[in-house]
């Protein structure tokens, strides 16, 4: 039995957001422990959340921000009551959606 899971948006180049209207740079530091920073540059002032997610798909925690001004935005994601692993954060905006893999060691 083969399983094939296919994941979209993941990547380490910081100029993919552009043709939606923002752009979702890599957390740092990455690894991190217990704290990193998610930073995020829009393009035209839109309603931003920010989603996690563990190797599973599971939703782990979820932040609205409401809705915020184009420019630069840096968020420290505290993930002190979570395990050790592989997770995914995602920006959804109303200019798009997009997703990255961070790593939690403890």
């Amino acid at each position: 039995m083969t399983l094939t899971i296919a994941i979209s948006d993941v990547g380490d180049d910081p100029f993919t957001g552009f043709p939606e209207g923002f752009t979702l740079h890599q957390n740092y530091p990455n690894p991190f422990n217990p704290s990193t920073t998610i930073a995020f540059n829009l393009l035209s002032k839109s309603s931003v959340r920010l989603e996690v997610f563990d190797i599973l798909g599971r939703q782990v925690n979820e932040f609205n921000f409401g809705v915020l001004s184009a420019g630069e935005h840096d968020y420290t994601y505290d993930a002190s009551s979570l395990s050790s692993g592989i997770y995914f954060y995602r920006i959804v905006t109303d200019l798009g959606t997009q997703t990255r893999k961070m790593v939690l060691t403890k």
